[in-house]
């Protein structure tokens, strides 16, 4: 049986990236070295920067196809990440509304990995 337990990005220039994952998870990377980095987040997933242009076999798709979706406690928790996010003049792509899955917003990194921010079920 399988079991996933990373998730990596490919990036374009990596010390941004470092720096918005840093100020974004609140977390610094367990290791940064030549082109990559690697996250250990509080659930246990790891989560790994990879510079794009060292990646075997070569990157062929551009970011946006995926997204990396992070539960929120509940509507005003997320109101307030995306207050703060908007203020670090993150880019946004789709500001908080409520879906069929829950209340959610989804802000773009450096490269334009989507990161959706949602409260299940909320109303």
């Amino acid at each position: 049986m399988m079991h996933p337990g990373f998730v990596l990005l490919y990036v374009n220039n990596l010390d941004t990236s470092v720096a918005f994952y840093n100020e974004f998870l609140a977390l610094q990377p367990v290791e940064h070295s030549g082109g990559f980095a690697l996250y250990v987040l509080p659930s246990g997933l790891k989560f790994g920067l990879w510079l794009r242009e060292t990646v075997q076999p070569a990157v062929t798709a551009q970011a946006g196809a995926m997204e990396l979706a992070i539960v929120m406690a509940d509507q005003p928790a997320l109101d307030a990440q995306y207050d703060v996010l908007r203020h670090q003049r993150v880019a946004i792509a789709q500001a908080p509304v409520q879906m069929e899955f829950g209340y959610t917003c989804v802000v773009l990194d450096p490269d334009g990995h989507r990161l959706r921010l949602f409260a299940p079920g909320e109303a």
